[in-house]
């Protein structure tokens, strides 16, 4: 059989393998983008990787703030690692096929990780509000117990949505139809290979996606409309600017996050094209994972110093047994 494998039961052709067609390149071109793309995975897998490390060894930074900052990273790693090692593949080989239940495990890794950030990213917007608007009761209502809760429902969150939708679209008839125009499995492409009414499904799970995403959002407009409100009633031009340089990170990844991913995911058959749809999806699956810790760590000093002090631990641990008697 070719990349993309039939059965036929009876009247029904079953799928069993996808075709995704990635990007219309050929030639120097196609190796050309790989290494792009290569070089911007590897960047994203080292920033939020060292985010990660950090914030686990360093205790100046075993605050919510980067309790909340590390469960972000992780959520990009494994966003990035669902969905980029497959994209790099099909660029290099010609068989650029994905099992059916590959592709099924993929969506739901999709879903289950942009509803992580967009929660997340809520979360972190309510820290800095409770931060900023209430220092006095920040320990209180920032509590380990209540981080981990927070961080928690928000890993959780998408995770029966996602099976469920999941389930539902991978039972729906492809008749035959197994060309995936996009370069991972996406529940705008997957949909328009179904040759069934899904009226029902695209209805339910717009709504699904207006709750996901609203919710948060009104949680970071709310908190930053409060914050903005406290800032403005603070008399020392040095306090606002400090108050404002504490959110401007988290503001810059939330524009970045929702205004490409929004696009695309509130409009599972939108009318836009397909090369303009993979261009917006690279956005948000390659671009901005990797910008996000550029993005907290340049911006922010604790970060860097914090990253100063475990390089020097290190180079003095190596200098230490270099020249220990047993070296």
């Amino acid at each position: 059989m070719g990349p993309v494998e039939e059965l036929n039961s009876g009247n029904q052709t079953i799928t069993t393998h996808f075709l995704l067609l990635g990007f219309a390149f050929h030639g120097k071109m196609q190796l050309l983008f790989f290494m792009v793309i290569s070089i911007m995975f590897m960047a994203t897998l080292l920033g939020n990787s060292l985010i990660v490390v950090i914030t686990t060894i360093d205790p100046a930074l075993h605050t919510p703030m980067y309790y909340f900052l590390k469960n972000l990273a992780l959520t990009e790693i494994c966003y990035s690692l669902s969905i980029v090692p497959k994209m790099l593949m099909i660029l290099l080989v010609e068989r650029k096929s994905i099992s059916f239940m590959a592709c099924a495990l993929q969506l739901n890794c999709v879903i289950i990780f942009i509803t992580c950030e967009c929660f997340l990213l809520g979360v972190m917007a309510y820290d800095r509000q409770v931060a900023i608007c209430q220092p006095l009761h920040y320990a209180t209502l920032m509590s380990r117990a209540r981080c981990f809760r927070m961080a928690l429902g928000s890993w959780l969150s998408a995770v029966p949505a996602a099976l469920a939708f999941t389930t539902w679209l991978f039972t729906l008839p492809f008749c035959g139809r197994n060309t995936v125009d996009h370069f991972f499995c996406d529940v705008s492409p997957v949909l328009k290979l179904v040759c069934a009414d899904t009226a029902l499904f695209e209805l339910l799970i717009f709504i699904a996606i207006v709750i996901i995403v609203m919710i948060p959002f009104a949680l970071i407009t709310a908190s930053y409309l409060r914050i903005v409100h406290v800032i403005l009633q603070t008399p020392l031009a040095v306090n606002q600017r400090r108050a404002f340089s504490t959110c401007a990170a988290h503001l810059v990844v939330v524009s970045l996050f929702y205004s490409t991913a929004g696009i695309i995911h509130l409009r599972p058959k939108s009318s836009l094209s397909s090369n303009t749809k993979k261009i917006i999806s690279l956005s948000y699956t390659v671009v901005t994972p990797m910008l996000n810790p550029i993005i907290y760590s340049l911006r922010n000093q604790e970060v860097k110093q914090s990253l100063k002090r475990c390089t020097d631990k290190w180079l003095l641990r190596k200098q230490m047994f270099g020249f220990s008697p047993s070296g």
